[in-house]
């Protein structure tokens, strides 16, 4: 009679337990997912153009018509604010990206094969949050600093600079990165519920610019109590270091609010995974 080597029972089950799936495996595949695609290269490369460039360029312009700014503008100019401002292009690539992120293996069918991978189903929405959140906070503060930092360069000329010691220069250029990784998530989210490209982008467009819009038009009673909770101006409150009015949303009450529309979305989006086939 022959006896098996402890060490031959052993290799199967160590085998096994290395291949069992855990969210880090699942966190490292959806990485390489992102990584691996260049359609997400480019699409996080436009981001990281809009929000590092569009804050110098702006501020080079306003330096070099400087003498043209009425006086008051000259006051109360903000070269924090200023530096911020690429969020307002680089939302549209985060927005969009976070929508294919989901939705571009409902496209083309490869979530099945992520979802036999992982029966769970869950773990691979988590690792797609956990992936993305990570990628679009890093390189959005990345982004903002060095923005941040090339306009007080510019504006120095007419010193109007600000340091990132300065009450609230630092909360705003975190911020901006903050707004921008809860908008992907939220976007994501979206993907997840309506799992079609076009769709997604045309709820986080409705959602973003639609309704500000829509809520414009209405009296300016209703306009008051509406707009300061819209997902757009709720969210930004992080990303603005002064405010043009009083209409508007404590900083990080706002903020609270807009990290609970994202919620939102993404128990949707975990609830529609569950529930139906992909």
């Amino acid at each position: 009679m022959s006896v098996t080597p402890p060490t031959a029972e052993r290799a199967p089950v160590s085998r096994l337990r290395s291949a069992r799936v855990t969210l880090p495996h699942v966190v490292r595949s959806e990485w390489t997912k992102l990584r691996t695609l260049r359609s997400t290269r480019w699409t996080l490369l436009i981001s990281v153009i809009a929000m590092a460039g569009l804050g110098p360029l702006v501020a080079a312009v306003q330096m070099s018509r400087w003498n043209q700014l009425r006086p008051h503008e000259r006051l109360t100019y903000d070269s924090v604010t200023t530096a911020v401002g690429g969020w307002h292009l680089a939302q549209l690539a985060i927005g969009v990206l976070g929508v294919l992120v989901i939705t571009g293996e409902y496209s083309t069918g490869m979530i099945r094969s992520s979802l036999m991978a992982v029966p769970r189903r869950l773990p691979v929405l988590w690792a797609k949050l956990i992936v993305f959140a990570a990628v679009t906070f890093a390189l959005m503060l990345a982004s903002s600093l060095i923005a941040f930092f090339a306009v007080q360069a510019i504006v120095a000329q007419h010193h109007v600079q600000h340091g990132l010691g300065d009450p609230g220069a630092l909360r705003t250029v975190v911020g901006a990165a903050l707004y921008q990784t809860v908008l992907g998530l939220m976007c994501i989210g979206l993907g997840g519920i309506l799992r079609n490209t076009a769709g997604g982008i045309a709820a986080f467009v409705a959602l973003l610019f639609v309704l500000p819009g829509i809520s414009a038009i209405l009296p300016s009673s209703v306009n008051d109590s509406i707009s300061p909770y819209l997902p757009l101006n709720a969210g930004t409150t992080v990303a603005t270091h002064s405010f043009g009015g009083s209409n508007h949303l404590a900083t990080w009450t706002g903020f609270a609010l807009f990290c609970g529309y994202a919620a939102v979305a993404i128990t949707l989006a975990a609830v529609t995974i569950m529930r139906r086939d992909a």
